[in-house]
Parts: C-alpha cells; structure tokens; sequence
C-alpha cells in the first residue's frame, strides 16, 4: 500500500519532536484516564444502583411504629399513591459473634411471605432461604458474613426481646435497603460489630411477641403521586400506634451515601478531565504553531506544487490526531484498569451487585472523542495559519519581530540587568500570551496538588475531630430501648468503668415555618466530657439548660439562626412537638443533630430520668471482663468502639482518597513536565541559531544553558505562587461541590501543603529543564548556524 505523500511526512514530523509528543500525549492520557476511570467507574454504580433497585423493589418511603396490629396494613394500603405496600417486623438485638470480645449489634428484619420476593427483596449470595416458621434460622448480610467469616451452618448467639438465643446463619444475602449498612452512632460501616440479619416473619413474630401485628412499614409510590402526601398520610396513620415518623428513600442512609457518592464522582469526572485536556490543547497549539513556522518554506513549495490550503490544514489537523489519539489510547489502556480497581475497592463497602454492561466500551469511546475534541480545539489555528500562507510569501523566511523597549526597559532596569538578563526579559515580554499560557499550566498543576493535598488533610482533619476532640470515650453502648437510672448505675458498677455519662436519643422533626427536616435529637448531660459538642474551630459548646444547639448544616437546610424558634417533633413516645428557642449553631461538619440537655430530652418525651445509652470510659486492663459483663446484659443493644471505628475510617481514606492523591500527584507531575519540557524545547528550536551565535562569540555552556532555561525559571518562578493562590480557590470550590446533605468537608490548608505542591512542581520542572539542557549540550553549532542560511 503507497502512503500518500504527506501523511509520510506527518510521520517523520512526528519522529523529529518525538519529545514534545511523548510529552503532550501523556497530558492527553492523563485527561482520559481520570475521564475514563472517573466516569466508568461512576456510570457502574448508577446503572448498577438503578437495576438492583429496580430489579429487587427498593422502596419509596419507609415508617416505623411501636406496635401496630396488622389489619392497620390495609388502611395504610388505601392511601392515595400507595402502588404497593408491605409490613415487617423489626428488631434490634445484641449480637455474641465468636472471636468477637464486644459485643455486636443487629438489626434482624422479617422475610417477606410475597413470592417474588415483595419490597426490598433478598438477593442470595449463598445457602438457602430460612425455613417457614423457623425462629432459629437467620440470612447474615454479605458484610457482615464476610467480616466476621461467617458461613452457612454457623451459629452466633442473641439477644431479642430480651432473651439469649440461638441463631443458625443458613445464608448469606443482600438488599437493595442495606447496601451501605450504618449502624446507629457509626460515621463509616464498621461490619465486624454491626450486621444485618433476616428471619422468616413468623418465627420472628414469636421470638419479638410481634404475632399478629408489625412495627415497620414500607412502600412504593404510584408513578406522578405525592411522596409527601403518602408521608403525612401514613404518620397519621401509624400516630396512635406509637409511629416513629415516615421517611422518603432521601433520609434513607443506604440510599443517601451511595446516592451522594455517586454525585461526587460525577462532579469529578467531569472537572479533573477538562483541566487537563485544555492543558492539552494549549500544547497542542504552541506545538503546531511553531512547526508551522518552522515549515514555512515547505508549505510553499507543498501549494507550488499544487496542493490545496485544504489539504495543508488537514495535514496539521492529522499530526494533532495522531498525538491526541495517542495519549487516548494510553488514557483508555490505563483507565480502565483503573477503574476495575477503584470498583474492587467499592465492593468492600457497597455490597450490591455491579452491572458492568457495555459501559466500559461507551465511556472509552467518549474518551477518544473528547481527545480528538482536544487535538481539534489546540490545531485548528496553525492548521489555518499553515492553509493562509501564500506561496510566494512563505518561501521567503518569517519577517523578525517588531523590536521596542518595554515596560522593563522604559523604567531604566535594563542598566541593572547583565547581557543575558536584558535578552532573557526581552523574549519574554515580546510574547505576553505564550507568557501568560505557561504560566497558568505551571499555576494549574500546583493548584491540583494543592486541592488534593488540601481534600485529604480536610478528610483527617474530620476524623481527628471526630475521634479525638468530640468523642473521648473508649465505649458508647446502646440499649434496646429507654431504660430508668437502675441502667447508669449497673453500668457504673461494673469493675473497670472510669467513668459513665449517659445519653437520651430519638429521632426527631425540626419545623421553621413550612421547612421540615428529620433528624436527631441528641439528649447529653449539661457539661458533657466523653462526647461533647465541639465546632470545626475546636471550641466546645455547653449544653444549654432550656434550648437547642443545632448543627450548621441542620440551621442552613432550616435556614434559621441563634435566637430563632424552632418546633421540635419528637417522633417517639406521646410524640411531643414544642416551640424551642435556638441557642447557638454549632459550626460541625457532620449530619443533622439537635442538641438539648438530656434533662430537657426527657421532659418533652414525659418519661422521667431515663437513657437510650451511655459513653463508658474503661480500664484498659479491664476491658475483656468489661465487654464480657456488656455481653451477658440482656438490655443492651449493642456498643461503639472509638478505636475501631478510627482505625476503620483511616484504612478507608488510606485505600480510597490515598489513591486519589497519588493518580492526581502524577497528573499534576506530568502537566509540569509536559509545559516545561515544551516550553524549553520549542525555545530551543526558536533561538537554536541565536544561541549557536553566542557560542560562537563566547558565552559559556552555561550562560547559554541559562539563558535558554532561565525564560523556564521566570515562567516556573511565577506560575508557582500564581498557583497557590489558584488551589486555594479550587480547593473551596470543590469543597462547595462536593458536600452533601449529610456531611461537608473541613477546608484546612496547611504550610506544608502548600510547600509540598510548589516543590513537586519545581522538582518536575527542573527534571524536564535538565532534560533540555543536557540537548544543548549536544547541539552541533555548526549546523545551527547553518540552517538560519
């Protein structure tokens, strides 16, 4: 096969600035490998999320009640919008798991008797569905199963209604309700202590003293109907049954993390990608640009000899594909490995099944098309510039700039400037643009590793807070319901307690006039010392006597301030709901929480002295016999540990963030290679005939060398700073983009961020100038000289 002329010619234009190539389709690649990753990665889980919701009947909304007898089901049925409604029983158990010394928590939920399986229906992973009416046989959640090496045919003891008993895991399931399963006080799953288990409804009836009634509702609404009209109808319902609120899939946790992750991948998939494909297309112009200039005299004799500008274009716009092309196949061939990982990783968190489809294909050729979009956007104007050219016109060399003094010059600086200086200046001020275009690609690879570094101090930041300065106590232990003072003081007699403060939580509704939200009403003793209420700044918070304390992200969704009033709805009990005046907002980055003194928490629930729990603060020596003591108590639910949930939070920001960090430290390595290596080189190509001159006349190798590479210095001196100022701005911007409902993320900048970034990217700078200088070294001054003839 004959290759067309000037198709040979893009290949040995390619071979002869294979370094700036090399480095412009790394910039490429590192474009469509976040764009590939990012997006494949979040397009799975979506369409996963979407087809296992679907696939097994996520519901809509979701209520709870205290006991309610089942022939309320059917008036809960007839609700308008109501398409499919079903009750269950629930029930919250202390888990004695083997190997584990604490105890663990469960939440145990009845199998539907529906044969496809009703709402949220069981996926099986393994073994087989309990037997009818068995009260011993229990499905463990796939994370719990695994984190606790559970297996069909094993047993684990606990506790419902208040008596020991003997459960037999005879599968391993999951569900589209608990693909991301919280337990109750926990910021980050810890499945090890907390675990989801599934009975046939009837033996759990009997085993709870729930026969013939239910405690727990779910449903899906009818296409085009109110879900807030369903809500309110069913809280009338379940009201005089003790009913705990109705709730939409927004307020379901499940659904709210992964949905509020997904977001969050897509906010950086379509961010990180457009950085470094502008970063792509500028070299990509100043690349072509100067090859055209360079060929000036070949694009004339290319029309003397009869091709057309047309053809001249779309020979430039090929040598842009090719280089574009080039790094999307290296993006693409990088990307989606990467991605198979970041999915691996999720998989340890998200338990549901991950559709892959064909969407690893359509994202790659989304990828190659934003490259070309690139290469297009960067070569057009040379390609036009090379297509203008008459023939007559190029044949002759470029005319020289138009020389005149500047700003520098006109301020009499030149007189304190050595020869090299005057040059080194010159040459930059007689380009502002070019200037200008470096600079902010060094500035855009600091900012990236500034924002980065910046996210993850922000995320260890939170868990210090979290674990260190609000929480100090070594336990926090549930119990499975209200319990009177007798509760505090066994818990206080047990040998290697230090210390015990208790606390009263429920669920609760806040109003401001026609905004309501749901939340936690958090009962803690006036000067609370094991869990306090502490703001982003450290400052900690009294616990007013009469009043509420409400978190920032709680006020905001209100949009209330200190002094406002607030209806507090409290959603157990009598279900009391009372104007309460607000004390102060609490800056906290985290969740929806309203804090009152546990004293004014059981007086608007009308239950005397009573907790749902206590922090225990416990020798160190002691705490085998003080979690065996915890175990064998019938009326607990379960207990939180500090430690483990640190260490829990810390291995996932290490898996999952600590990833992040290093692919986006490469990036940012290679955007700064990729324009410095380019700068210098087509500086080289540009004053190869001028810098062979002062050779000639007696500059040095070095002063050359730094002339030629201190042009890169000045761009690289003021790009770094320029991009501190840029990350700084990133960093809150995506700190904007990325909070969610339930938490925002801290913006902390430290010094040795900020060192870091800039020292990263001068190493990278000096590394692609070494490249460049170790070039002039070889440069043969008489065939520079040569070529301007």
């Amino acid at each position: 096969m004959r290759i067309p002329a000037l198709d040979r010619k893009i290949l040995r234009d390619a071979w002869h600035i294979r370094g700036q190539i090399l480095a412009c389709a790394l910039v490429v690649a590192g474009g469509i490998n976040s764009f590939v990753s990012l997006s494949s990665v979040n397009r799975t889980l979506a369409a996963s999320q979407a087809a296992f919701y679907e696939e097994y009947r996520f519901a809509d909304v979701f209520a709870g009640a205290v006991r309610a007898p089942q022939s309320v089901a059917a008036a809960l049925a007839r609700i308008p919008g109501v398409a499919a409604l079903e009750t269950r029983v629930v029930a919250r158990v202390n888990l004695d798991v083997p190997g584990l010394a604490e105890p663990a928590r469960g939440r145990i939920v009845s199998i539907s008797r529906a044969a496809d399986g009703g709402l949220n229906a069981l996926h099986l992973r393994r073994g087989r569905m309990p037997a009818a009416g068995s009260q011993d046989e229990v499905l463990a959640s796939e994370a719990f199963a695994l984190a606790n090496d559970l297996k069909p045919g094993d047993s684990i003891r606990g506790v419902i209604n208040g008596k020991f008993q003997a459960l037999r895991v005879c599968g391993v399931a999951i569900s589209p309700e608990f693909i991301y399963a919280l337990g109750p006080g926990q910021l980050v799953p810890d499945n090890r202590r907390y675990g989801i288990l599934w009975m046939d409804r009837r033996g759990l009836e009997k085993a709870y003293d729930m026969e013939g009634a239910f405690n727990d509702v779910t449903a899906r609404v009818a296409p085009g109907a109110s879900v807030r009209a369903v809500l309110n109808e069913m809280d009338a319902v379940l009201g005089p049954y003790g009913g705990v609120g109705a709730y939409d899939r927004e307020d379901q946790l499940s659904h709210r993390f992964l949905s509020d992750e997904i977001a969050q991948n897509r906010t950086m998939a379509r961010i990180t990608p457009t950085i470094f494909l502008m970063v792509a297309a500028f070299l990509l112009y100043t690349i072509l640009t100067r090859l055209v200039q360079m060929q000036r005299s070949q694009v004339g004799l290319l029309k003397a000899f009869g091709y057309s500008g047309a053809e001249i274009a779309l020979h430039y716009l090929k040598l842009a594909l090719v280089i574009s092309l080039f790094g999307a196949a290296l993006g693409v061939a990088s990307g989606l490995p990467f991605a198979r990982h970041m999915l691996a990783l999720y998989a340890e968190y998200y338990f549901f099944p991950l559709y892959a489809g064909n969407q690893q294909a359509s994202v790659a050729a989304a990828g190659v098309a934003l490259a070309v979009a690139a290469a297009v956007l960067g070569a057009v104007p040379a390609a036009l510039r090379g297509a203008r050219l008459a023939p007559a016109e190029s044949m002759h060399p470029e005319p020289p700039p138009r020389f005149h003094a500047g700003v520098l010059e006109r301020w009499g600086l030149r007189r304190n400037l050595r020869p090299a200086g005057r040059m080194l200046i010159r040459n930059l001020a007689r380009r502002p643009l070019r200037f200008a275009a470096n600079v902010t690609g060094i500035a855009i690879a600091v900012s990236l590793l500034v924002m980065m570094s910046a996210m993850l101090d922000g995320v260890r930041y939170l868990m210090a807070w979290q674990f260190t300065t609000v929480q100090r106590e070594d336990v926090q232990v549930l119990l499975t319901e209200p319990r009177a003072r007798p509760a505090l003081d066994a818990f206080r007699s047990l040998r290697g307690v230090m210390e015990v403060e208790p606390f009263r939580l429920a669920p609760a509704r806040m109003h401001s006039g026609y905004r309501m939200k749901r939340g936690v009403l958090f009962g803690l003793e006036e000067n609370p010392s094991l869990r306090r209420v502490v703001d982003g700044n450290g400052t900690a918070w009294a616990i007013p006597p009469e009043g509420v304390l409400l978190t920032a992200i709680f006020a905001k969704t209100l949009e209330v301030r200190a002094g406002d009033t607030i209806e507090v709805e409290v959603m157990e009990g009598r279900r009391a709901r009372v104007a309460m005046l607000v004390m102060g907002i609490v800056d906290e980055p985290i969740g929806y929480a309203a804090y009152v003194s546990r004293a004014t928490a059981n007086r608007l629930m009308g239950e005397g002295d009573v907790l749902t729990g206590a922090y225990l603060r416990i020798d160190a020596n002691e705490r085998a016999r003080v979690f065996a003591e915890l175990k064998s108590m019938p009326e607990v639910a379960g207990a939180n540990l500090r430690e483990a949930a640190y260490a829990q939070f810390s291995a996932m920001i290490d898996r999952s963030v600590g990833i992040m960090i290093t692919m986006n430290l490469v990036f940012a390595w290679i955007i700064a290679v990729g324009l410095v290596y380019n700068g210098a080189r087509i500086a080289l190509s540009e004053r190869g005939y001028e810098l062979a001159t002062l050779r000639v006349l007696g500059f040095t190798q070095r002063e050359t060398a730094s002339l030629l590479l201190g042009e890169q210095g000045v761009i690289t001196g003021v790009g770094l700073p320029a991009g501190l100022a840029l990350g700084i701005a990133l960093t809150l911007y995506f700190i904007w983009m990325l909070s969610t409902q339930m938490w925002r993320m801290p913006y902390v900048m430290t010094g040795a961020n900020l060192v870091g970034a800039m020292t990263a990217v001068a190493v990278a700078a000096a590394a692609s100038g070494g490249a460049v200088a170790w070039r002039l070294r070889k440069m043969d001054l008489v065939a520079a000289l040569k070529a301007r003839e």
